[in-house]
């Protein structure tokens, strides 16, 4: 894994988590919780989403960041 891609995507309230290049997505699974895996075409989980993070879209969302 070279990097993680966050991307909190505040007009449509999702947020995206890559574990490997998006480029590599074949398919999509929802897997209810507002949660939608995405898979390679191996069926590994490279990356998720999940759909309506923010209550309020108006407040300020902090973000911490941590590598341990």
């Amino acid at each position: 894994m070279e990097k993680i891609r966050v991307i909190f995507n505040r007009n449509v309230n999702t947020l995206d988590v890559w574990l490997d290049d998006p480029e590599k997505e074949f398919i999509s699974e929802e897997t209810g919780n507002e949660i939608i895996l995405k898979k390679d075409k191996a069926g590994r989980v490279i990356g998720f989403e999940k759909l309506n993070v923010l209550v309020n879209k108006e407040v300020p969302v902090p973000l911490e960041v941590l590598s341990v």
